[in-house]
Formats: C-alpha cells, structure tokens, sequence
C-alpha cells in the first residue's frame, strides 16, 4: 500500500486509541490531485451528520489540467464506512470526549483509502513526556550502533 499523504501532527497532539478504514467520495479532478500526492491532512478532522460521516477541512490542490469544471479545495468528503462502525464512533466522540482524526490517505487496490482513528487529545505534560521518551530512544539507537 502506497501512503499518499500522512498527519504526522495527529500522532504529536493526540494518543491513538483504535483506527478504522474507510473509503472517501471523489471527483475526478480530486482523485487526479490526490494521484500527484498534493494533499493535506494537517487541520482535517472527521464529523458525523445524520449517520453519516465526513471528513473536514482535509485540502486536496487544484488539478492544473481542469479547467472551469475544478473542485472545491476544502469541500466535506464523504467516508464510506458500516453503519454500525459510524454510529459507534459518533456516540464515543459525542459522549465520551474522543475526536476522530484522519491519520493516513493511501492506496489499496486502485481506491483511495483514509486511516481514521479513534483518539484523546494530549495534555501539555504528555506531549513532553513522549518527546523525552522518542528523544532517549533515539539516543540509545545512536549509542549501539557506535
């Protein structure tokens, strides 16, 4: 599976507690932009209406080649996931205080693919702790291989 584009700020701003695959709904112009890897997932977050779930603010470039017929850059996308796996995660991130995070866009089998994740948002005490512990394991890897 080829990763097309990764939110490597999710895993610094939140601890990971289970991920799902879901399908997205493209137009032609986006699945172009997203083929050429010029998309964004930094500030995207998932949101549920009407049991349905869509990812938000997620920024997939302008295809070049289009002409009037271009997409919206930011427009909601729909997922495409069971319902019973939407509606579990819209009564966790509703009731228990999670948020759905996209983590990765990648291909699987000529589809695009989005890895979204159940997570809980980091304190400022955590994320210091775990980049002192990425810190000391990179120190010791340094170590054994001098």
């Amino acid at each position: 599976m080829k990763d097309i584009a990764v939110n490597k700020k999710a895993y610094h701003d939140y601890t990971i507690e289970e991920t799902y695959e879901a399908g997205m709904v493209l137009l032609g112009t986006e699945i172009k932009s997203v083929r050429a890897g010029k998309v964004s997932l930094k500030e995207s977050y998932v949101s549920f209406v009407n049991g349905e779930a869509f990812v938000k603010d997620m920024h997939i470039s302008a295809y070049r080649e289009a002409s009037y017929n271009n997409h919206d850059e930011t427009r909601d996308r729909k997922l495409l996931m069971h319902k019973r796996e939407i509606n579990k995660l819209s009564v966790k991130c509703r009731v228990q205080g999670y948020t759905c995070v996209p983590l990765r866009l990648y291909f699987k089998d000529g589809k695009v693919k989005m890895e979204i994740a159940l997570a809980k948002g980091k304190t400022l005490y955590d994320k210091r702790e775990s980049d002192k512990k990425k810190t000391m394991e990179r120190q010791a890897k340094q170590a054994m291989r001098h």
